[in-house]
């Protein structure tokens, strides 16, 4: 049940989630504090709660437990609110306002004692789950000077007091995105951030902090830089406070101009990380993802067969073999426009290559239709190489500094979409592509990081920085608007721009440009700490793999990559019969499967040297399992299965177990031998709980 309660005599807000409860309270100089997190309570015992020494140290150390940490006074915390107004002030004070309840979203409105900034407090709480989402809005409400907003955090998140707390967060880089870490929290501050204009591979906006099976844990809905700072003190304190942005920027505020920060949400969770996680995987299926119903189909792409080299026989051709293997949407990478024979030129000019197509787009379209296939189409509108039309035409439309070295990546410059012209020119041209060609699927890349990030033309130039992600999102806002047929795929050189915004705004996300089926296992862990299977793209691509040399059977590589939405990335056209023939067979099984492992509850596994994951979707069970290496002396452990009726029988094939005797006991699954050995079962509830 989602609901807001005011208890006006208290000055206190209760929000009920499914299964927790969150208070706030109005202090008396009206500074709205934190009161609970956790487990549900009712408004009378809210009423009672007193966070307990905190005003006897606040004075001397300086710490608040503000719903928003702002400058000013004794606080000596890291702020999530700095304003500096024209005179030089820098101190905010809260005066309460008044506030509204519609529909789970309760608006709390502060104003500043003297200075004309209005600061709303926004929480939504939705049914069906415990994810409470934050943000702020401010307001210029004077007539002249603007504000200087030096940090707008969208929300601080304060923990009760426990003497044990772990943080979990993921680190990274290109190819080797989500890498899972767990480590005590230290005492001071420590900051998770991207400066890149993007999430990032090195990081991802999410963290969970946990005592015991408690979890409170936070996500960032933003796709550009962000930033997230963890509080903890030697007297007991913790607490962490995130938003858009990073150090060094600043945003004017003009008169009567409206600023809005990105959602911050949170979540309790009093039994784990596990669990906690598979709420995080339904919010984003229920309350995120635009068509969270809908099952993704499994994709061939090209790029690992042809890479720039395509034209519309190889493709075609490609398309053919992939129709036979069962595969439902093909998507033609890079090269299909301008110039671009290679990654130095042509991106940017984003007209079909006659050279490649005499006949356009439409003629391979068309062949793909026929073979009972998708279309999809790979795209990076907000990149140009200088070598193009483009970059000739327009010099001053890339981020840059005045008296700077424009600084490439792969042979790359970012186009400035905080520019409304831009802007437009993208939607322009992608709306003309979408309106003149039959296509199913836009892949949406984004292969390098912000450098030079400065628009001199422009006399608020760190606004780029944000409006340069509010305009991607409204193009793709725009696109899927007008072109409501249209799926698109995030990508960003891999998982490089995967978020709640993002996905928001697509309905999956290539994770990482990494395809070998080891290093996945990793990524795709740390992936699903916080985002369901149904958004995550996984491929099966050649052995050895391009990026590692690693040789592993075909087998495993389709039972790692069945653990989110199928894909096939290698070139068919070199596959022996027989491994095309394998394939064959095993996507048929995940046809079978994939409604299970897209719309399931997901759980790991683990027994000894094999683990998998295990997706539960009514009286349906899914288990992948995988074993990279085998070593002598070191029997199989039986794999325990998790969240099973113990009064119900399960089949998967000729095997037949209890349910009981699987939770507690666990089965030998009957793996290959040697190394890179892998298995799916697909079990049934065959007798009635």
């Amino acid at each position: 049940m989602a609901e807001v309660i005011f208890d006006a005599d208290e000055r206190l807000w209760l929000l009920t989630t499914a299964t927790t409860s969150y208070a706030v309270r109005l202090d008396s100089s009206d500074a709205p504090r934190h009161v609970y997190w956790g487990p549900a309570l009712t408004i009378g015992q809210a009423a009672t709660v007193r966070v307990p020494v905190l005003s006897k140290i606040s004075s001397v150390d300086g710490v608040t437990d503000e719903e928003l940490v702002v400058e000013g006074g004794s606080r000596f915390d890291a702020p999530s609110l700095q304003v500096k107004f024209a005179d030089g002030t820098r101190a905010f004070e809260w005066k309460y306002v008044d506030h509204t309840v519609d529909d789970g979203h309760l608006a709390i409105r502060f104003t500043d004692r003297h200075y004309p900034l209005e600061v709303v407090l926004h929480y939504w709480i939705g049914a069906g789950t415990d994810v409470i989402e934050r943000w702020t809005t401010l307001r210029h409400t004077g007539s002249e000077d603007p504000i200087t907003l030096l940090r707008t955090d969208s929300a601080s998140w304060f923990l009760p007091y426990r003497e044990d707390y772990q943080v979990t967060h993921t680190t990274g880089g290109w190819s080797a995105e989500f890498q899972l870490h767990s480590t005590p929290v230290p005492f001071g501050e420590t900051v998770f951030t991207s400066r890149r204009g993007t999430s990032s591979h090195q990081a991802n906006p999410f963290l969970f902090v946990h005592s015991g099976d408690e979890v409170w844990s936070g996500a960032l809905a933003w796709s550009g830089s962000w930033r997230i700072t963890l509080r903890s003190t030697a007297q007991g304190h913790t607490s962490f406070t995130g938003g858009f942005g990073h150090e060094g920027l600043s945003w004017r505020l003009n008169p009567g101009e409206e600023w809005e920060t990105p959602v911050f949400a949170g979540l309790y969770a009093a039994d784990g990380l596990e669990a906690s996680s598979r709420r995080w995987h339904a919010y984003v299926r229920n309350h995120v993802l635009p068509h969270s119903d809908e099952t993704r189909p499994i994709i061939y792409n090209s790029w690992e067969a042809t890479e720039f080299d395509v034209n519309s026989e190889n493709q075609q051709n490609l398309a053919a073999r992939a129709a036979e293997l069962g595969c439902e949407l093909f998507v033609m990478d890079d090269g299909w426009f301008g110039g671009r024979l290679h990654d130095s030129a042509g991106l940017g000019d984003w007209t079909v290559n006659q050279d490649k197509f005499p006949g356009g787009l439409n003629p391979l379209i068309a062949e793909v239709h026929r073979l009972g296939m998708r279309f999809g189409l790979w795209v990076e509108p907000e990149m140009v190489n200088p070598d193009s039309d483009l970059y000739r035409q327009h010099p001053d439309w890339v981020m840059h500094m005045e008296n700077r070295t424009r600084t490439t990546m792969r042979n790359q410059l970012v186009l400035n979409f905080a520019r409304t012209d831009v802007a437009e020119w993208a939607h322009k041209w992608l709306d003309q592509l979408l309106g003149q060609h039959e296509i199913d699927f836009l892949k949406w890349d984004m292969n390098r990081s912000f450098s030079e990030a400065g628009w001199p033309a422009e006399a608020d130039q760190d606004r780029l920085w944000i409006d340069h992600v509010r305009h991607v999102y409204a193009i793709i806002d725009r696109l899927r608007a007008d072109h409501p047929g249209v799926r698109i795929e995030a990508c960003s050189g891999g998982g490089g721009r995967v978020d709640l915004g993002m996905l928001a705004r697509t309905d999956q996300a290539w994770i990482s440009d990494n395809t070998d089926a080891l290093d996945r296992i990793a990524i795709q862990r740390g992936y699903s700490t916080l985002y369901p299977a149904r958004t995550m793209s996984a491929w099966v691509t050649d052995s050895p793999n391009p990026f590692t040399g690693r040789v592993v059977p075909l087998a495993f590589r389709f039972h790692v990559a069945m653990a989110g939405v199928l894909g096939i990335g290698g070139n068919l056209l070199n596959w022996s019969a027989e491994d095309l023939a394998e394939a064959t067979e095993l996507l048929a099984q995940y046809k079978e499967i994939r409604h299970v492992v897209q719309h399931g509850v997901q759980y790991q596994l683990s027994a000894g040297p094999v683990t998998g994951v295990q997706y539960v979707l009514g009286n349906e069970v899914v288990v992948l399992l995988w074993r990279p290496t085998v070593s002598f002396g070191k029997p199989q452990l039986p794999v325990r299965l998790k969240a099973l009726d113990p009064a119900a029988r399960y089949r998967a094939g000729s095997l037949e177990i209890d349910g009981a005797v699987l939770l507690h006991h666990g089965f030998e699954p009957t793996l290959p031998l040697g190394d890179y050995a892998s298995t799916m079962l697909h079990f049934t509830a065959v007798t009635p709980s």
